[in-house]
């Protein structure tokens, strides 16, 4: 069966249709990811018990697969009595398994901050929280924009896990083409060039946000 650009334009409005959920779970997934993770590492920097805990389970997040995660929220929740809708477990799950990654992109920027940043704060009479949010997380966004941005090309790129939850994403469109007229290629293709559409434009972004972050440094 060859190639046929005129199905595959005609696919093109269908998938398409399904742009803004995949946008719409990308961006909140991003944003949960990057919430969780940032809470990990700074309880995880806090020693004690809570640290050696927090340590383990961001290990435990990035040993297991995405799917794993997925299936545990729709699936087995509901044994106890907890029963979210598709859309939520599919955010929820793409967010904790990211966080891990995330998590230890953080510690790398934390790290990159030279120690006397911290102790001039203190020295200044700032709390934990301040401290965090105005001499820590500012430093740090400079340091990650880059790594940070590829996970979130990832978790766009993971967005097509929730289709086995039957959420209406652009690869789940795709599949459903394919499945009522038994052209495979057409479809796939069309969503796959989507796909790189959105995630060179997220990494464009990721590089001028970048640029704006060190333009400061530079003068």
């Amino acid at each position: 069966m060859e190639f046929d650009p005129s199905f595959a334009l005609s696919t093109v409005p269908t998938i398409l249709s399904a742009i803004g959920m995949t946008l719409l779970v990308a961006a909140c997934s991003c944003l949960g990811a990057a919430v969780i993770g940032f809470c990990l590492e700074i309880t995880r920097r806090s020693g004690g018990v809570q640290g050696l805990a927090v340590r383990f389970l961001i290990d435990f997040i990035r040993a297991t697969p995405v799917l794993v995660w997925l299936y545990c929220l729709y699936f087995i929740l509901p044994y106890y009595g907890i029963r979210l809708d598709a859309l939520t477990v599919g955010i929820a799950g793409l967010s904790i398994y990211f966080s891990g990654y995330l998590a230890e992109v953080f510690k790398a920027g934390i790290d990159a901050i030279a120690e006397g940043q911290q102790e001039a704060a203190k020295a200044l009479g700032l709390g934990r929280l301040d401290r965090i949010i105005f001499v820590i997380a500012p430093q740090m966004l400079r340091n990650i924009a880059a790594p940070m941005g590829n996970y979130f090309v990832s978790i766009l790129k993971a967005t097509p896990y929730l289709a086995v939850l039957a959420v209406p994403e652009m690869l789940g469109q795709a599949f459903d083409i394919a499945s009522e007229t038994y052209r495979y290629a057409e479809p796939l293709m069309v969503a796959g060039i989507i796909f790189l559409s959105l995630a060179l434009g997220i990494s464009q972004g990721i590089k001028w946000l970048e640029r704006r972050l060190l333009a400061p440094m530079s003068r």
